[in-house]
């Protein structure tokens, strides 16, 4: 938003602000935009309550302390902070038509934390990538119960990197000459597109990247599982098969002169009772050992999937798949509030002939703000332990 002393600027539908050629406001002739101060508040409570639920539920249901849940923290806090620290200052800038009112070290305060802020929701998003990518490719070295050292690495260096990318404007870069008082914003454009590349153009083609090769493991091992289990089931029926008919001729070589009547259970001699009794429970379970997945045979060697490898394999198909159905929703509505507004400003920077208006810039960042506030929304709505622990938390149960 560009501010002239003398004109009035129009921000959204409206907002007109006047501003005199001292260079002050005249707050007589500034009308506030309430609906953005509505919203803006509205916005800010939700993000506040949603995301200390997430982290009051993964700090204390125990079910919830897992490596990638921490991640989910680190995300939530950055939401949080975002909530704190940039939302209060920029709904009331947005309230007063855009028009900043304060010191200008207050204003490169605010773009450091929103630069760091939306870097660090970002990096998270991507170290959480790192770690399914770890967990699914190789399973064996990965402990889904344990805070490790490469989380604690992983977390770390996400909130570095995000420091590095925007330290630049809090040590001095946005203080240039003839700058405008009246509008906050990041004054350098090769630092605009410097810190979008940085925070978003790099990190989301590496997290789409692996979230594909993840998929496709998780493709080729289904389907080499239920290949080995088809094997399995398939030797199991024969051995099975082969075991009861070896059982019958030994009762017909130690009573082979068994009238029919005798077939009556009744009538049936003890061990050809117990002979039966055998063959059925070798019925039942055969079709237990089917349906968990673990072809044996009695007495056999077992020529299916060993037990390591199946519970390495169960975990992999069990807990990872079901965080794999909620991380890639999150990061498709990460990504569909945060291109735009990415995209719109480096538009801004290298295409000078566009016209890109302050009612565009302004609803495109509002998207972004709207990010923090989602991410709850999604662990409720698709994961059953996260639903459960927000329901106890508001209900005040222990």
């Amino acid at each position: 938003v560009d501010a002239r002393p003398g004109e009035p600027q129009e921000v959204g539908d409206t907002i007109m602000v006047n501003v005199t050629p001292t260079g002050t406001l005249e707050k007589d002739d500034v009308e506030y935009n309430y609906l953005a101060l509505v919203f803006g508040i509205l916005l800010i409570l939700i993000i506040i309550l949603g995301n200390i639920l997430v982290c009051l539920s993964v700090l204390t249901e125990r079910s919830l302390k897992t490596a990638t849940n921490y991640f989910i923290v680190s995300l939530a806090v950055a939401d949080l902070l975002l909530a704190v620290l940039v939302l209060p200052l920029y709904v009331y800038s947005e309230f007063l038509g855009g028009i900043w009112t304060l010191n200008t070290y207050i204003c490169d305060a605010l773009m450091t934390m929103d630069v760091m802020l939306c870097t660090a929701s970002i990096l998270n998003l991507c170290a959480i990538s790192v770690d399914r990518y770890i967990a699914v490719i190789v399973p064996l070295k990965y402990n889904r119960n344990q805070f490790s050292m490469r989380q604690l690495i992983l977390i770390t260096a996400t909130w570095v990197l995000s420091f590095g990318v925007a330290s630049p404007v809090i040590f001095g870069l946005n203080r240039v000459p003839n700058r405008d008082k009246h509008v906050c914003k990041l004054e350098d454009d090769n630092f605009i597109v410097y810190s979008s590349v940085c925070s978003f153009f790099v990190p989301c083609p590496v997290m789409l990247l692996l979230y594909y090769w993840m998929f496709r493991g998780l493709r080729k091992w289904s389907a080499s599982r239920k290949s080995n289990l088809m094997r399995g089931e398939r030797r199991f029926s024969l051995s099975l098969k082969g075991l009861r008919r070896e059982r019958r001729e030994k009762v017909k070589y130690l009573m082979p002169s068994l009238s029919p009547t005798a077939a009556n259970p009744a009538n049936m001699p003890e061990n050809d009772l117990i002979t039966t009794q055998l063959d059925s429970t070798s019925d039942v379970e055969a079709q237990e050992r089917l349906k968990e997945g673990s072809p044996k045979e009695n007495g056999l060697k077992n020529h299916g999937l060993g037990k390591g490898s199946q519970s390495k394999s169960h975990r992999v198909s069990g807990r990872e798949r079901k965080a794999m159905k909620v991380l890639p929703i999150v990061v498709g509505v990460f990504l569909a509030c945060w291109t735009p507004f990415f995209v719109v400003h480096v538009t801004k920077v290298l295409c000078v002939s566009c016209d890109i208006g302050p009612t565009l810039i302004s609803v495109v960042t509002w998207l972004g703000y709207v990010n923090s506030a989602v991410n709850p929304i999604i662990y409720t709505a698709f994961n059953t332990e996260f639903r459960n622990v927000f329901q106890k938390l508001l209900c005040c149960q222990t």
